[in-house]
């Protein structure tokens, strides 16, 4: 297996740590005059995140994938399980089938995938990007000074990683973030506007020239 034992329990941290991010904007909307708005906006990544960190297989990842990931040994056929030589101990159990995995606890059976999860997580990428697309023309033609010190260039931002994490999720419904490279870029976008609020939060001088809604949440 590409990433190891941990890769399952990361790719979940790494869930429930967007949840709680997404969860913290969407608190800190409370002051802005469109605030009902960009609650939503924010809240239901939020929520649609903490699903994923509670159950991987909501986004309708392939079982067979999702045993692979937590090492269970499919058999080839039906026939391999029963099939055992003579002298083999009958006793000692063979791996399990997927009915079996299905029913232990530790390795739930995914359906065919969450049809509310991905339709709710596709219309709001949708919408995300249409917003985006926006904002950016409207900053690339009145911008005057660092994006981040325009209003529309951090909710740009916040829309940007509200795509970018929502399409991590909902691609892995193929494949769960089980590579290296995948689990590398869940941990960049984790970590990254964590950071980056602790770094605007504690540089006084950037948040000077912002207005007055902007400076008195968290």
């Amino acid at each position: 297996m590409a990433a190891g034992r941990w890769a399952p329990g990361l790719w979940r941290a790494c869930n429930w740590l967007m949840a709680a991010f997404f969860a913290l904007a969407a608190v800190v909307q409370v002051n802005d005059p469109d605030a009902e708005v960009w609650v939503m906006v924010y809240m239901i990544p939020a929520v649609l995140t903490l699903l994923v960190g509670l159950n991987p297989l909501v986004t309708g990842m392939n079982l067979g994938f999702w045993m692979e990931i937590q090492q269970i040994r499919l058999p080839h056929n039906s026939e391999s399980r029963s099939a055992q030589l003579p002298g083999e101990n009958q006793g000692s159990p063979g791996p399990p089938s997927p009915e079996e995995a299905s029913c232990n606890p530790d390795h739930p059976h995914p359906s065919s995938g969450n049809f509310i999860w991905k339709s709710v997580s596709a219309i709001h990428i949708f919408f995300c990007i249409t917003w985006a697309v926006g904002l950016a023309y409207y900053l690339l033609l009145h911008t005057q000074q660092n994006i981040i010190h325009e209003e529309e260039g951090r909710e740009l931002f916040g829309l940007v990683i509200i795509t970018a994490w929502m399409s991590l999720c909902h691609s892995s419904s193929k494949k769960p973030v089980g590579g290296r490279i995948q689990l590398a870029i869940a941990v960049v976008i984790a970590l990254f506007p964590l950071l980056s609020w602790v770094y605007i939060y504690a540089n006084k001088e950037m948040r000077s020239s912002w207005p007055t809604h902007c400076k008195t949440v968290i």
